[in-house]
């Protein structure tokens, strides 16, 4: 039964004296109503994504660790260490590849979190972005640890010896790469969704 042939056979039988004109602007309102904010259904939910996103910064940061460019460095004559030429370079490298990694990984996120249709909305999203920074520093801390033992420090060193040292992070700016591209993935998606309630009652 169509929703106007229910409404039709609710003012016949319940409230004959009811216009068709009252029960059709009733219709309206029904139809047009916003949708509310989901909250307290979907926290559980939410503290379960933001942690399951966390735990993807320790594989974010072993992978940076294996792919990270280190930086051949050398004794000088003055006891000095210094860098070869250009591979102070690889500073700035370190930086650009953890970035791209968390930027991917937010995409990665944002979609596989529009994809829980029963739980889309504000809630979710902020769970994901918290997860997401949560990762980004974890893989921060625990890339850098990694690094240090895919490349260990050497022992006492000769004037001229050459040596690499670990990829380094030397920017806490990098962690907002992964939540940043978490929000930006979803907010396009709810703009390409236009729906009021974002699908949900689809689920």
């Amino acid at each position: 039964m169509s929703h106007t042939q229910y409404s039709r056979r609710v003012t016949h039988d319940v409230s004959p004296d009811v216009s068709p004109e009252s029960w059709a602007l009733v219709d309206q309102q029904i139809l047009h109503r916003r949708p509310r904010v989901v909250i307290k259904a979907d926290l559980l939910p939410a503290v379960s994504i933001a942690s399951t996103i966390a735990v993807l910064g320790l594989g974010l940061g072993w992978i940076w660790s294996r792919i990270a460019p280190p930086e051949k460095m050398g004794l000088g004559a003055g006891g000095q260490l210094a860098w070869l030429v250009d591979e102070d370079y690889h500073r700035f490298d370190d930086i650009a590849v953890f970035c791209l990694l968390g930027f991917a990984t937010g995409l990665v996120v944002g979609v596989a979190v529009w994809m829980l249709r029963e739980r889309r909305g504000p809630t979710v999203l902020l769970a994901a972005v918290i997860g997401s920074f949560i990762a980004a520093y974890l893989a921060q801390k625990t890339g850098v640890s990694f690094a240090g033992g895919h490349y260990p420090a050497p022992g006492a060193l000769r004037i001229g010896q050459l040596f690499e040292r670990a990829p380094m992070i030397e920017s806490n700016w990098v962690i907002i790469a992964q939540p940043l591209g978490t929000v930006l993935t979803y907010g396009m998606l709810v703009a390409w969704n236009g729906t009021a309630d974002l699908g949900r009652r689809l689920g």
